[in-house]
């Protein structure tokens, strides 16, 4: 006789009568395993955006035109999770929930990477762009609802932490090591990382095991695009932390987009500065990875993101005051790259918190896309101001209005924060602390 569905929580609950409550090292084991994850979706990023424009150049002189190709990310990251989420919340099979949109998106990964820089135009190069763009934004959304459904609330910090260290690492190794494999055979950074990214991905998909899910597999796309719209308007929470993300993607992507430009361009500094800004940021990045987790789990997440964001919105606000390079800078760049690291690491780690377990995948897929409205969004209204404001800015081209674009944003986003420190106090009541370990 067919039982009535349980949802996900009581799934879990039912799990923990049967088995004991996994120990610290297994979710530490989780922690890692998960952040291979990240690993490889930043290594297959950071490949593409770094070694695809010199290839793309040699099809188009066009600017404009390699540039659409890459920002059609933003497209896939805006609309693709809106389904790809609620999905996984209700895809019942013996392999789980999330792993079976992981497992088929790894394929073709690997397959676009691989054949990325044999296209013989720029069309057929720009097709294979985007289906690996369609395949990555199949991967993120389920692989990141992973995070709550295996891991105690308390470790969310900690586990965010871990994820950002090994992004640190991807980006620094697909940007040294693929820079040598570059100038030996430009097709070699492409082939690695279709190995690298395939293996990496791959790892959360063999080593986790987690529930089957409890509902229809597929029950059409207008269903989880409306169903993705009710969680947004039902969650008060849930929808100030997207506008907040809003805030913090678009900054992030504004400041990648164009960091180099107003440092060469706005500044005319030669590339030893920009390298000993860039790596001033890197370092940054790290260190707040490394320490935030832990400041975020004994604290509150909230609480540590909303200090952050000060330093990082006043510190991007008064960016745009500099219309020459001065040496003392690179401190200062240093201890405002902490803070926007940490507002970065800590973030979904929040989310978490917030998420009902019955709609974490809908919510990953609305993170997910706020993301790509950052994409979109932050480097669109950066341009748009540094042309318009070019003619009043002369020293620096304009390029000095990037900072203040970018830095207000963030401000507004505080006091959305100080809203959620009180969700985030009473989050967690009636969800699993034993969540399903790694096997």
């Amino acid at each position: 006789m067919p039982s009535e569905p349980s949802s996900p929580s009581s799934a879990a609950g039912s799990r923990g009568t049967a088995h004991p409550p996994p120990s610290e090292p297994s979710y530490t084991r989780a922690v890692w395993t998960l952040g291979l994850g990240a690993f490889g979706l930043a290594f297959s990023l950071t490949t593409t955006a770094a070694y695809l424009p010199p290839l793309l150049g040699q099809f188009t002189s066009s600017a404009t035109l390699i540039a659409l190709v890459l920002a059609a990310e933003g497209l896939f990251a805006i609309s693709l999770p809106l389904v790809i989420g609620p999905w996984s919340d209700s895809f019942h099979t013996p392999l789980g929930r999330r792993r079976p949109f992981m497992l088929v998106a790894l394929g073709p990964i690997g397959f676009c990477l691989a054949l990325m820089a044999f296209m013989p135009s720029l069309w057929t190069t720009a097709l294979l762009v985007f289906a690996f763009f369609f395949a990555y934004y199949v991967y993120e959304p389920p692989y990141r609802g992973l995070y709550p459904d295996l891991l105690p609330e308390r470790m969310y910090g900690r586990a965010q932490s871990a994820q950002h260290l090994m992004r640190g690492l991807a980006l620094g190794t697909a940007l040294i090591g693929g820079g040598a494999l570059f100038h030996v055979w430009e097709a070699f950074p492409f082939l690695v990382a279709a190995f690298v990214v395939v293996a990496a991905c791959a790892t959360p998909v063999l080593f986790v095991r987690e529930d089957g899910g409890h509902g229809r597999v597929f029950e059409g796309v207008r269903a989880y695009l409306q169903h993705s719209w009710k969680v947004f308007r039902r969650d008060p929470d849930v929808r100030r932390f997207l506008i907040a993300n809003t805030a913090w993607e678009g900054a992030f992507a504004g400041a990648r987009t164009f960091v180099v430009l107003y440092l060469t361009v706005g500044l005319g500094q030669p590339l030893g500065t920009t390298t000993a800004v860039l790596a001033a940021v890197a370092g940054g990045y790290v260190v707040a990875a490394a320490g935030s987790g832990f400041l975020g789990d004994r604290l509150g997440l909230s609480r540590v993101i909303a200090g952050a964001s000060v330093v990082y919105g006043l510190g991007l606000l008064f960016g745009g005051l500099g219309n020459e390079w001065h040496r003392w800078y690179l401190p200062v760049i240093f201890v405002v790259s902490i803070a926007g690291g940490t507002v970065m690491t800590l973030a979904w780690g929040l989310l978490f918190k917030l998420m009902p377990a019955a709609d974490r995948g809908a919510i990953s897929g609305l993170a997910t896309t706020t993301k790509g409205v950052g994409l979109v969004t932050g480097p669109l209204l950066a341009g748009a101001a540094i042309d318009l404001l070019s003619p009043f800015l002369d020293d620096t081209r304009g390029y000095q209005a990037l900072w203040p674009i970018l830095g207000v944003p963030v401000l507004l986003a505080i006091p959305l924060l100080v809203r959620l420190s009180a969700a985030e106090r009473d989050a967690g009541q009636g969800q699993p602390e034993s969540p399903e370990p790694i096997t």
